[in-house]
């Protein structure tokens, strides 16, 4: 039979390993487990390339730059260039549930392709801020995001940086 010292001892050992099991766990968590906005930016396959910078666009007020509109098929989708500040701006501009995408395509530099997402809702702008290589030729698409896999989008204008 064990005196009360040794179970007082027993017990303390016990809560001291499970208090170290449960601040590990907190660890791997918060520092080893991705955070749900670096998540949030997977949200197109080609996100995991090296060569391709995905954003979730925040709530736009005041948009700038030049603009057009996808047709119909590409649900409508209004993009919004701002080229002094490399801003897109995103237009959801059909009520069907899926995110509205601006892509941004330049062969200059590392990062070839620039997506926004605006995951706002119909009838919302939302804007991403971009770093791109001011020389060479650049692509503005618009479109929507069916799945991981799949993304319509329709090629609106090009412009030739200096």
């Amino acid at each position: 039979m064990r005196t009360t010292s040794q179970r007082l001892r027993l017990a303390m050992n016990r809560a001291s390993t499970r208090i170290t099991l449960m601040l590990a766990a907190v660890a791997i968590a918060v520092f080893a487990l991705p955070s749900a906005a670096m998540a949030e930016d997977n949200y197109f396959a080609w996100c995991t390339r090296a060569d391709t910078a995905c954003q979730t666009g925040s709530a736009a007020g005041l948009v700038e730059g030049q603009c057009k509109t996808a047709p119909a098929a590409y649900h409508k989708t209004q993009i919004c260039v701002d080229y002094a500040a490399d801003a897109v701006y995103v237009y959801d501009g059909q009520s069907d549930g899926k995110s509205a995408i601006a892509e941004i395509n330049n062969d200059n530099g590392a990062i070839n392709s620039r997506l926004c997402r605006n995951n706002r809702g119909y009838g919302t702008w939302a804007k991403c801020d971009f770093d791109w290589a001011e020389a060479g030729e650049h692509r503005a698409r618009a479109g929507y995001l069916i799945s991981y896999q799949e993304m319509p989008t329709d090629l609106l204008w090009t412009w030739t940086g200096k």
